[in-house]
């Protein structure tokens, strides 16, 4: 696989991209609900947070997960805690969030390659923030963005439009990295290019846009994308 063209700048996804989300699934039993309900809430807000884009509507991230961390925990069977509790203490988990290993060592190197780095996130920007200032990054990032202004939750193309037009690129010089399939096909089909990570998936799924560069991880992206600064 090759770049479509150059890339100038590198906006970064971050649930699960750049964040490692594994503490969260210890959330759900510090409030006496099973471990399992983290990816099926997860689940559920994106679903959630797509559906009111595709219908025209909006809700920020912590309201699309506060309503659906309720409505879980409102039907599991001999629950009696307080919903209003488990929600905040659930998304308190966001604040306390690390990166993943291979984050800080691919960050530098492609801020040491010369490329322009951002982030793009479905979450709440101020949260970006404090993940990076905790793993000593920010200061490799040039903008923070998430999708308030435009109110449409990627992988809706005005949010990847949102994105390209605050830096001041053009789409085809933009490569999205993510984790998320759903991300990469969004983005490609609004005009950046994307890398997808694999971090030990089976495979791309077939029936989404393909990514334009795969990488096992963000280090390996680094690699993959050092000679095109050459």
């Amino acid at each position: 696989m090759a770049l479509d063209a150059p890339v100038r700048v590198v906006p970064f996804d971050v649930n699960e991209t750049l964040s490692d989300m594994t503490p969260l699934r210890r959330r759900p039993e510090e409030v006496g609900a099973p471990a399992e309900l983290f990816p099926t809430w997860f689940a559920g807000v994106l679903r959630d947070g797509f559906a009111l884009t595709a219908a025209g509507g909006y809700a920020s991230f912590d309201d699309v997960a506060d309503a659906v961390v309720r409505g879980l925990l409102s039907r599991l069977p001999g629950w009696t805690g307080d919903p209003a509790h488990a929600a905040q203490h659930g998304l308190g988990g966001f604040t306390e969030l690390e990166v993943r290993p291979d984050v800080p060592d691919g960050v530098r190197r492609l801020g040491a390659a010369g490329f322009r780095l951002a982030t793009l996130t479905n979450g709440a920007a101020d949260l970006t923030e404090q993940l990076l200032v905790r793993a000593g990054l920010r200061e490799h990032f040039e903008a923070l963005l998430d999708i308030t202004a435009v109110r449409a939750w990627k992988p809706a193309a005005a949010a990847y439009r949102h994105a390209t037009e605050t830096l001041a690129v053009d789409p085809t010089e933009a490569l999205l990295v993510a984790v998320h399939p759903w991300d990469i096909d969004g983005a490609r089909r609004a005009g950046p290019q994307a890398a997808w990570l694999r971090r030990g998936a089976a495979g791309y799924p077939t029936v989404m846009t393909a990514p334009t560069l795969i990488a096992a991880d963000l280090r390996d992206l680094a690699h993959l994308l050092q000679p095109a600064t050459s």
